[in-house]
């Protein structure tokens, strides 16, 4: 290794052993995920309709809450906004001048449905000194754009999405930071009154992010008569992954190997990072106004008290198996609940002596659980739940993106478009013990669940490699629970047309 190449690892605080690992994978690739089966209502997915069953797990939460429990609101929020607007910045570089395309119409038409529009308009008459209406009126359609994307205007093709205006209300117009500072007041406020949220961010935007956070703190403490308890983390240079070239070495630029941010799945160490009893896991652009917000606080307050539920179950049967002395029917009822509840098979439990059987029963129950909220699959992109055969041999439930399935086996594509279901990151987190203890969630990962993928840089193809994603490889080894949410609760913006559905209206 040169000297040079010793130096940038030291300054990320990659190991070499580490990226001696990341170049294996290349040239090895990553095995495929071996389904069971779909999970799905009634066998692996939990359907919560009965309302005295629903009262039942909103009122745990409630109840919870009230207990001196440290509850953390965890949000993603590091995602550029450019991808929103890519009908758009296609629009500048078209050939024709007026609107043509579907997106590029009904963004003309709409233009004064979104909360952005009051910033634009005024940014026109500075920058151009008409307003959006003249410009229309003169077919000036890729000024407005420009104002709106570029950093002459309002630089919303460069922003991350949670600093941009989303919805609009009689008194203010909010930003997806503003809509989870709200979120986190009606179903994360602890018994101190205080609300904890942990924002991860890019490190080229946290200035900005603390900056908007400053500006409208003090507004929705005395809206929601809270106190907020903010944090930001950036993805941390070590979980950066080495780029390949077609020899699988390292790929260079100016000499230096050149690193890529891990994808998604490196913020487990973000996440681990926190000190919190639950933790509540919700994408930044998944947000509504105020008067969709019922459904969403519902159902937010349903899987938490489930997994408050699920949790008091796994720490008793956890502190009986700690003990010396334990029955046969006690093992049996919690080899029961872990085969029923938690969906843990062993094919081969039978052969396991009494000794055995308490260790494996012990060391299924003494880890992170999650409790994820599961919408009825209608066509839009999102991992989905199945039964996967595990590395020990176990059976488990595990949420799956479609590169991790081996589709060219046609029974396995069958089982995967069997599924009824998809994960919209909707997420809530035990992640203590039963004494007590923060778990290492780094050691419940499943390090070959990673997949690799083919970019460019400069012109030049290099081979990308993606860690274990945060709620699949990344929660491999947690307790999984699924539960069916209403679609209602599912309401991402990843395009600008997203903001002129009824719900973010």
């Amino acid at each position: 290794m040169l000297p040079a190449d010793e130096l940038q690892l030291q300054k990320k605080n990659i190991t070499p052993e580490k990226l001696a690992e990341q170049l294996k994978s290349f040239k090895t690739g990553f095995p495929w995920i071996k389904i069971a089966s779909t999970a799905e209502n009634g066998k692996g997915i939990t359907a919560v309709s009965d309302i005295i069953e629903k009262n039942r797990l909103t009122s745990i939460w409630e109840n919870t809450l009230q207990n001196n429990i440290s509850v953390i609101k965890f949000v993603p929020a590091s995602g550029a906004a450019s991808r929103m607007f890519k009908d758009l910045f296609e629009f500048i570089d078209a050939s024709y001048n007026e609107p043509k395309k579907t997106a590029e119409i009904k963004f003309f038409e709409k233009i004064e449905n979104f909360a952005f529009h009051t910033d634009l308009n005024n940014m026109c008459l500075k920058t151009e000194g008409k307003s959006i209406q003249n410009l229309i009126a003169d077919k000036q359609y890729k000024t407005i754009i420009k104002n709106l994307l570029l950093p002459r205007g309002l630089n919303y093709g460069n922003l991350p999405k949670g600093l941009l205006l989303f919805h609009k209300y009689q008194d203010e117009n909010r930003t997806p930071l503003m809509e989870h500072l709200a979120e986190g007041a009606l179903y994360a406020k602890a018994d101190s009154n205080e609300v904890k949220i942990h924002f991860t961010v890019s490190t080229e935007h946290r200035i900005l992010f603390e900056k908007h956070l400053n500006e409208v703190l003090t507004t929705f403490e005395n809206k929601f008569g809270v106190k907020y308890n903010i944090s930001f983390s950036e993805q941390k240079p070590s979980t950066d992954t080495v780029a390949a070239d077609a020899e699988n070495q390292p790929f260079r630029e100016n000499g230096e190997m050149v690193f890529r941010p891990g994808g998604h799945g490196a913020l487990i160490e973000n996440l681990n990072d926190l000190n919190a009893d639950i933790i509540f896991i919700k994408n930044i652009d998944n947000i509504v106004p105020d008067n969709f917000k019922e459904e969403t606080i519902e159902y937010k307050k349903l899987i938490a008290g489930l997994l408050i539920n699920i949790q008091k179950k796994c720490f008793k049967y956890l502190q009986s198996l700690d003990s010396k002395e334990i029955s046969i029917d006690l093992i049996n009822e919690i080899q029961q609940f872990i085969e029923k509840e938690l969906c843990i098979i062993n094919p081969r439990i039978s052969e396991l002596n009494n000794e055995e059987l308490k260790h494996y029963l012990f060391a299924k129950l003494n880890r992170p659980i999650r409790v994820c909220g599961m919408v009825k699959n209608t066509g839009e992109p999102g991992g989905g739940p199945f039964l996967v055969e595990n590395n020990d041999g176990t059976i488990s439930l595990q949420i799956l993106e479609s590169s991790q399935i081996n589709t060219s086996v046609a029974e396995e594509k069958e089982k995967m478009m069997r599924s009824t279901h998809f994960n919209p990151v909707d997420l809530v987190c035990a992640v203590k013990d039963y004494k007590g203890n923060k778990f290492d969630l780094t050691k419940y990962v499943d390090p070959q669940t990673g997949f690799i993928s083919s970019k460019s840089k400069n012109g030049k193809e290099l081979k990308a490699l993606e860690l274990p994603g945060l709620w699949n490889g990344a929660m491999s080894d947690w307790n999984t629970i699924f539960v069916e949410v209403p679609i209602e609760t599912f309401n991402p913006v990843k395009t600008v047309i997203d903001l002129l559905r009824p719900e973010h209206q």
